[in-house]
């Protein structure tokens, strides 16, 4: 199976599963969560269940861990296209939850998002010991508050305002923080799962996090909005550095490529049943959208 067949496969299975386990009323709440959790790539939820694939973790136990982590996405996505945060009016190619209905109704829709991802990940579903839960749970909430995505996004909103152009130094751990965070646990949740060291699925997602932003960045340059499913050129358009800015496109890219070859080295305690994981690895920087 090809990787793009596959990673629609897990998609796929992932928004069954999300779907089963949303509110089917129609109150605008109800609406927008499901507004909220249609479309995307589902790379993070992918890498949970490949990653839980390398220790024997069947596809319908993973697929509740990849669930969360898409829900705590989703939130973020949604809080981030808020007027006081970037203020976008579309997202994965439709109108953002505030435009849709209202500012309110997208904070609650976050919230909701958010409590969801901690709910399924609680479930003996996801795993039948309490203590692998927990440790889901607590690198989760680690992963996205004051010391990973939170921080990012705050690090993000500073920078705004800081009256100069942050250094690459800077602008990595911004990003480390804001993207990588949430990508980093997507892959370390397998081995979590599978009760194993998660020290070289953290090294793969490390470098495969910072090489997804880069490749973000130079779509941002490069990209068709309509294709994107998002407005582009904004942080250009803000005078905000980015690593094409800082770096050059032709520099960015060969950057994204060597953390990509990184990647993949990181993996080779698993040989070839990682593969998956390392076709995940080369699409983050040949991906159009």
């Amino acid at each position: 199976m090809s990787f793009q067949c596959r990673l629609t496969a897990r998609a796929e299975a992932i928004q069954a599963f999300l779907n089963a386990n949303l509110p089917q009323g129609d109150l605008p709440l109800e609406q927008g969560l499901r507004h909220a959790l249609s479309g995307g790539k589902r790379l993070r939820g992918y890498l949970v269940m490949e990653s839980a694939a390398l220790f024997g973790i069947a596809p319908e136990q993973s697929v509740v861990t990849a669930g969360a982590i898409e829900a705590l996405h989703a939130y973020s996505l949604v809080h981030d296209d808020l007027p006081c945060m970037d203020d976008d009016d579309l997202r994965r190619g439709q109108p953002t939850v505030h435009v849709t209905w209202d500012e309110a109704t997208a904070v609650l829709v976050g919230d909701a998002l958010q409590t969801l991802a901690f709910e399924l990940l609680s479930e003996p579903a996801c795993h039948n010991k309490p203590r692998v839960r927990v440790a889901l749970i607590g690198s989760l909430a680690r992963a996205a508050g004051a010391e990973g995505m939170v921080l990012g996004q705050a690090q993000d909103i500073a920078a705004e305002t800081a009256g100069r152009v942050l250094p690459l130094e800077e602008i990595t751990d911004l990003q480390a923080n804001k993207t990588g965070a949430l990508i980093t646990w997507s892959a370390e949740a397998g081995a979590i799962l599978g009760q194993a060291d998660p020290a070289p699925l953290r090294a793969y997602a490390q470098a495969l996090g910072l090489a997804f932003q880069i490749a973000d960045d130079v779509l941002d340059v490069e990209g068709d909005a309509a294709t994107a499913g998002k407005r582009l050129q904004k942080d250009a358009e803000a005078g905000k550095a980015t690593f094409v800015s800082l770096l050059g496109l032709d520099a960015a890219k060969s950057r994204a490529a060597e953390l990509v070859d990184a990647a993949c080295a990181a993996l080779d305690p698993y040989g070839t049943n990682a593969d998956n994981l390392r076709d995940a690895a080369r699409f983050v920087i040949s991906r159009n959208l």
